[in-house]
């Protein structure tokens, strides 16, 4: 199974556009899936530098509603004609986030996209093809950390806290083995992992993307924190790939604690998993 990362905050080359987003694409024996689209069209162009052909993809996944993972379907929509789109309803209901002035930003979606056809809402549990899973309704065994507090969701007129009921995690098995792809673990990656491993019955071997440690309006997370993530990844047989909105110095905090078990993806690397 091979994995290119397609947009980043970070890049390997200068050739290549980093930006605060995320995409990702998973090559299979029998799919081609991009998981997430990043802020623009960037991921696009840099799959051009990379030679990847966008054309080729089997099937777009949105893991949740905000502009930085969804951000770049119009070019996708544009760029590749017959994959179909899988995403929550739920990233249509519009999400917000506080920032430093006291004001709030729109971070959410397109509206006009909700109407594409080639649109297919995710249910709790819905299967791609053989192998594929999309997860939601994400189960809590503990808080969601705080580095989400300034994230918001529109409700009837109200600004609430954001519940990430528009938050969907993907599953790939293939000759035995598992992956775990989350755009930005909004609900805690402890909580993730103990819901993928109580419907799945298993841990994952490879798990790949951001923990959301770092945010505009709290800063990076706080060593207790830290430690406890560090702690039960430790006692995990995963091997982790971070990236985007987990925070360099997040995530040079987990790595002093688990070596090389944690390590960073940044756009324009291309690892083979199994």
């Amino acid at each position: 199974m091979k994995i290119t990362m397609l947009s980043e905050n970070t890049s390997i080359s200068e050739d290549l556009k980093s930006e605060h987003g995320l995409s990702v694409l998973i090559q299979t024996k029998d799919a081609v899936v991009l998981f997430d689209t990043g802020a623009s069209g960037t991921f696009f162009r840099n799959a051009q530098k990379m030679d990847v052909d966008i054309a080729d993809v089997t099937h777009l996944v949105i893991s949740h509603g905000h502009y930085d993972h969804g951000g770049g379907i119009d070019t996708f929509i544009q760029e590749n004609d017959k994959a179909s789109i899988h995403i929550r309803e739920e990233a249509f209901g519009g999400q917000y986030a506080k920032r430093h002035a006291g004001q709030t930003e729109y971070v959410g979606l397109a509206k006009h996209l909700m109407n594409n056809g080639r649109m297919i809402f995710a249910q709790k549990q819905t299967q791609l093809m053989p192998g594929i899973t999309l997860h939601s309704d994400i189960k809590l065994i503990e808080p969601i950390p705080d580095t989400n507090s300034g994230l918001l969701m529109e409700k009837e007129g109200e600004m609430l806290a954001d519940d990430f009921s528009h938050e969907q995690v993907m599953t790939v098995e293939e000759d035995g083995k598992m992956l775990l792809l989350t755009g930005c673990s909004h609900h805690g990656i402890v909580n993730i992992l103990e819901h993928i491993k109580k419907i799945t019955g298993r841990e994952p071997d490879v798990v790949i993307g951001g923990f959301h440690l770092e945010s505009h309006s709290s800063g990076t997370a706080d060593d207790k924190l830290l430690d406890h993530i560090a702690s039960y990844l430790s006692l995990t047989k995963a091997q982790y790939y971070t990236c985007h909105c987990t925070g360099l110095t997040a995530y040079e905090k987990l790595n002093y604690r688990l070596g090389d078990q944690l390590q960073y993806l940044s756009c324009g690397q291309t690892i083979t998993i199994f």
